[in-house]
């Protein structure tokens, strides 16, 4: 946002200097300048607009990632019942066969 802003404002410096050189009047040169300190406060909006953005994203992300944590944890507890399961019946055949 500030690297926005200080390039609108160099660019607004250049414009005045260029807008000087060529003997415009002062009303061209503060219309000029008017111009730029608009375009310095969009690309501030625009800035923080983005920024909002992105703030929406990461909270979006982290959701994601707590959703993601869910699915690992129920996975794993599955698992787990799934090999408790292949082992009680293991041993029940074994226990069948030695009948």
């Amino acid at each position: 946002m500030k690297k926005t802003a200080l390039r609108a404002s160099g660019l607004a410096l250049i414009v005045m200097m260029a807008a000087g050189c060529a003997t415009t009047g002062l009303d061209d040169v503060k219309a000029t300048a008017d111009r730029a300190a608009a375009d310095a406060a969009a690309a501030a909006s625009a800035a923080e607009a983005a920024r909002a953005a992105a703030d929406r994203a990461g909270q979006a992300a982290a959701a994601a990632q707590r959703t993601a944590d869910q699915a690992l944890s129920a996975a794993t507890a599955a698992q787990a019942c799934c090999d408790a399961n292949r082992e009680s019946m293991e041993r029940m055949f074994k226990k069948s066969m030695s009948k």
